[in-house]
């Protein structure tokens, strides 16, 4: 089967579930984003997603996502970092991406804005929280005391170069999707509560991924990042 027929037929069960989700929710169908985790996989994948139609590409790692961008045409094209972004490769990231989801730090913040602010851009981001306390996750630590983050929030809100849109966060991996809910209405609440500190719209929340994105979508998400369940397993 060709990547575009194989993708052709994962994408219509994804956007067939988000539609359903968001329907359960009461929300209007095009009210969740997909974007498309790529990472791993070759052009000629996202050259059939293009041809699908799909506009939203998520990347993790800086050097493989360069490699795409210079090799397709990305007229309409929105490029995601998803993944953690090294300070020594933040001009880069704030050059090439459309948004940061995975804004996990000050420090990073900062960096960020000040290339953004030479690049003469103002860069959509995303603040990345750990909402669940694992050691594993990248982010500000959210899951008990979220004091620190609502404090940097504030100072990054004040950023020229940067435009704060909202929050990511993941869940555990979990038996059940249900089960991930209450991560999701957690990150959900902390985005309410950071919006009317700062008195600004935050519209965006990214959460949600191949094995639980219809539970993100009934807590709020409105970007949810799919790979494997989309693009397939990753080519050896």
């Amino acid at each position: 089967m060709s990547y575009h027929d194989r993708l052709q037929h994962n994408l219509a069960e994804v956007q067939g579930r988000m539609q359903a989700a968001a329907q359960q929710a009461g929300r209007a169908p095009g009210a969740v984003r997909l974007v498309a985790v790529t990472k791993g996989h070759p052009l000629e994948a996202l050259q059939a997603l293009q041809a699908l139609g799909v506009t939203d590409i998520g990347e993790s790692y800086l050097n493989e996502a360069r490699q795409k961008q210079q090799s397709l045409d990305g007229a309409g094209m929105a490029w995601h970092m998803i993944g953690h972004v090294q300070s020594r490769k933040a001009r880069e990231v704030a050059q090439h991406f459309s948004i940061v989801h995975s804004l996990d730090s000050l420090r990073l913040a900062e960096r960020l804005h000040r290339f953004a602010v030479e690049l003469g851009l103002r860069l959509p981001v995303l603040l990345e929280c750990n909402v669940s306390g694992e050691i594993t996750k990248q982010g500000w630590k959210c899951h008990e005391d979220a004091g620190e983050f609502l404090a940097d929030a504030q100072v990054i809100s004040d950023l020229d170069g940067l435009e704060l849109r909202g929050l990511m966060s993941m869940a555990p991996i979990t038996a059940r999707p249900a089960e991930a809910r209450p991560y999701f209405e957690r990150a959900r609440r902390l985005r309410d509560t950071l919006a009317e500190r700062l008195g600004v719209p935050l519209p965006e929340l990214s959460m949600g991924m191949s094995n639980d994105y219809e539970a993100a979508i009934l807590e709020g998400a409105t970007m949810v990042r799919i790979g494997e369940g989309l693009m397939g397993l990753r080519p050896k």
